[in-house]
């Protein structure tokens, strides 16, 4: 793959791939925006093992995700869950905080299955593109689908 074409790439995947990261971070877009560019930094350093450019966005959002997996063994909570939704912070949710809850709500939801949420219904992915994004059986995808579903909807009732 040549520069140009990897170029090409990033511009037609950016914005959806951009949404997806914002989401994953609970709304937070200069995080988001640090895993994007540590995505896109080792897309391209790496660009060399796709195989095909049809397989380019999964191959992506699986970067994606492990930067912002990385990102979370390492990062050190400063704020009670309990106080999120009360907090108003430009880092916290996008334009008018019209997502505050739910990003408060996916919060809450461990990384794995906050991401499988966010591929099926925001990204529209299929149950298998998603297991191989997140490393996981497609029957563990199905079943945390499921219960995550139920377990959102509670918390959303909360706020």
């Amino acid at each position: 793959m040549t520069r140009s074409e990897f170029v090409t790439l990033v511009e037609a995947t950016q914005r959806a791939f951009r949404r997806f990261l914002v989401a994953l971070c609970s709304g937070d877009t200069n995080l988001a925006d640090d895993i994007a560019q540590e995505s896109y930094i080792r897309a391209f350093m790496n660009h060399d093992s796709l195989g095909s450019t049809d397989s380019f966005r999964p191959w992506l959002y699986r970067i994606g995700y492990n930067c912002f997996i990385s990102h979370k063994r390492t990062e050190r909570p400063t704020v009670d869950y309990e106080q999120a939704p009360q907090l108003s912070s430009s880092n916290s949710a996008d334009g008018a905080f019209r997502y505050q809850e739910l990003y408060a709500a996916l919060d809450r939801l461990p990384p794995k299955e906050r991401s499988a949420i966010l591929l099926f219904y925001l990204e529209g992915y299929a149950i298998k593109e998603i297991a191989q994004i997140i490393d996981a059986s497609q029957d563990a995808v199905k079943q945390q689908l499921s219960r995550r579903r139920t377990h959102l909807r509670a918390l959303m009732n909360q706020f």
